[in-house]
């Protein structure tokens, strides 16, 4: 732990503005260089921790006044009554979704919180593309070939995405952005939403209930939030009712996706591929070096055997320019925080 960004105060200037500490969660070399610059006018102390938020390090924020959490930090409504109960007065996501934020509690205990409500829809959108072309043009297994020397095509036949059928499920800005992208390879896009947005339709998009999207769609891809309503979204029943050989990619959410429903389309070869950027237990795993080690979870490893799963370490997001983004809008928010000024990201228990 490092305080990155002490005050400094000249002696003649004005009084001293209110610079409040903060415990940085989950905090990698890269979250401090992108921090450190979005800070650089010392609007906070920023103290690094490398430990993710939960029940055994909540003790690290006290004497706060913000902690600083990713998107597999936990802030159940135990851990939010520690926090407050230990000086902790704002919660600052350094991601979009919240999923993993007792609302109602963080207002019980005083705990205001802001998120990242945009960053580059880029970065997501344009990995979801990266991992449906890896996938179906079997890129990863050609890699490795060619590494050994091997320099056959047998076993590498992928397909055209042209004039395929793409569902998006999600149809905000990176869902939109992902459908701009493949109508760009002359593929037919339809949405699922449910709130429907011109600039989709403006691409030449329809929107279709999820159950017909899932017939009639080779690809689809999910950008939709993790709600109570879309937890396994993606399920036994909807993966018999889906096109053979469907490609499904998943770039926003792990628990959008029944994962032991998906092995067992996989191993009925109904399910074409999978390809994905974030797992439904990936909490435990992400984010962490096991390469010397033992992954301790078996429906990750028997996904991981298939020759036709791709799966990321929920890195869609990680672009310069997306990260620079969240960075200063993270140190934006905490600034108004420190002034009492209006939250513009803050989010409210509905």
């Amino acid at each position: 732990m490092r305080n990155a960004s002490p005050q400094a105060e000249d002696d003649g200037a004005p009084a001293a503005r209110r610079v409040p500490d903060v415990a940085v969660f989950s905090a990698k070399a890269y979250d401090r260089q992108f921090l450190d610059a979005a800070n650089d006018a010392g609007v906070c102390r920023l103290h690094y921790l490398e430990a993710a938020l939960d029940a055994d390090t909540v003790g690290l924020a006290a004497g706060r006044e913000v902690a600083c959490v990713f998107v597999n930090d936990v802030a159940n409504a135990d851990i939010l009554k520690t926090l407050a109960a230990n000086g902790t007065r704002l919660l600052a996501l350094r991601c979009t979704g919240f999923n993993n934020v007792d609302l109602a509690a963080a207002r019980a205990h005083g705990i205001r919180v802001v998120r990242v409500t945009t960053y580059s829809p880029y970065s997501v959108a344009e990995h979801a593309v990266a991992l449906l072309l890896s996938l179906v043009r079997r890129i990863p297994r050609a890699w490795y070939r060619t590494r050994d020397g091997n320099f056959t095509l047998d076993g590498l036949l992928g397909f055209d995405l042209h004039g395929r059928t793409v569902a998006v499920v999600g149809t905000g800005r990176i869902g939109t952005e992902f459908a701009r992208i493949m109508t760009g390879f002359g593929c037919t896009v339809l949405g699922h939403d449910a709130l429907e947005n011109p600039a989709f339709l403006a691409l030449g998009g329809r929107y279709v209930g999820l159950d017909e999207a899932l017939a009639q769609a080779d690809v689809v891809s999910l950008h939709c939030p993790l709600t109570p309503q879309t937890h396994h979204l993606i399920d036994a029943p909807r993966l018999v009712t889906c096109k053979p050989g469907l490609i499904l990619v998943n770039t926003s959410r792990g628990a959008l996706v029944d994962t032991d429903s998906v092995i067992e389309a996989l191993k009925a070869e109904h399910l074409g591929g999978v390809a994905i950027d974030v797992y439904e237990q990936e909490a435990d795993v992400f984010y962490r070096d096991w390469s010397s080690s033992i992954v301790a979870d078996d429906t990750l490893e028997r996904l991981l055997s298939f020759h036709n799963v791709i799966v990321t370490g929920h890195q869609a997001f990680f672009t310069r320019e997306a990260m620079s983004t969240i960075s200063r809008t993270t140190i934006a928010s905490i600034g108004q925080f420190a002034r009492g000024e209006r939250l513009t990201d803050e989010l409210v228990a509905a």
